[in-house]
């Protein structure tokens, strides 16, 4: 809506304000103090208010913060993800490690796992095949054992040189996140947990080792405060370029859409 000249309005919940071109879905709050923006990941902007506050209050506040918003927006965007959607087709093009492989339906016996990589493709039954949410259920388990399977041989040397104890792996759907790091929970020789997103396994080996470098560090060190970098700096020196590369990549890998 646009505002309404008298400046002792409200904006209602949930609705649409529109100040200097800019919209923003209203959010009020009993509990909340003071105003407060975000910009979403589909790029949409949120004015958070608190409750009895008047329209042209609003209003100042998007306006002082305009320069915020139109760059952070445009960053969004920038970074907006482009995941394709999949069919489970013969010759659909799936990746893992940053190679491509097709897909290849098989019409005999039932695939032994339900997916198998076999002589440069991805095998996969009729029977899978012709059920969508089946068929993508087992590839994404198939990306999961091969993820753990991969990742198993790399952790132990990253841990060893970045000096953290390694932890325990698994791999699974996190999201939107490409891995997280649970501290050791409560027992004797309770280990930590790291885990990570199959999708990641989609992409080149390097930035794979980036994303365990990272969580490995989380063992050391919680958060992201200056120690954190410090500490990844010092294991992987070219981490902002990987980073950077793991941002682009990563919004045009396959999230599990099939079509």
């Amino acid at each position: 809506m646009t505002a309404p000249a008298d400046p002792s309005t409200h904006p209602a919940p949930d609705a649409v304000l529109t100040v200097d071109g800019l919209s923003l879905r209203v959010r009020a709050g009993a509990r909340r103090k003071r105003f407060a923006l975000t910009v979403e990941s589909d790029a949409t902007l949120t004015l958070h208010t608190p409750t009895g506050r008047s329209i042209a209050e609003a209003e100042q506040f998007v306006r002082a913060h305009r320069d915020w918003l139109v760059n952070k927006q445009r960053e969004r965007e920038r970074m907006r993800p482009l995941t394709p959607a999949k069919r489970l087709a013969e010759g659909e093009v799936f990746r893992y490690l940053g190679r491509t492989y097709r897909l290849a339906v098989s019409e005999g016996e039932e695939v032994a796992g339900g997916v198998r990589l076999i002589a440069g493709r991805l095998v996969m039954g009729a029977d899978l095949a012709a059920v969508p949410q089946a068929g993508r259920a087992a590839l994404v388990d198939w990306y999961c054992r091969a993820g753990r399977n991969w990742t198993g041989h790399r952790l132990q040397p990253w841990a060893a040189r970045m000096g953290v104890a390694e932890p325990e792996l698994d791999v699974r759907d996190l999201g939107d996140r490409w891995g997280s790091y649970r501290p050791p929970q409560a027992g004797a020789g309770a280990k930590g947990l790291m885990s990570l997103g199959w999708p990641l396994f989609q992409l080149p080996m390097h930035l794979i080792d980036y994303v365990i470098a990272h969580e490995l560090a989380h063992v050391k060190v919680s958060g992201h405060r200056e120690d954190f970098w410090r500490l990844l700096r010092t294991a992987l020196p070219e981490y902002e370029e990987r980073r950077a590369d793991l941002d682009e990549l990563g919004r045009r890998l396959w999230m599990g859409d099939i079509r």
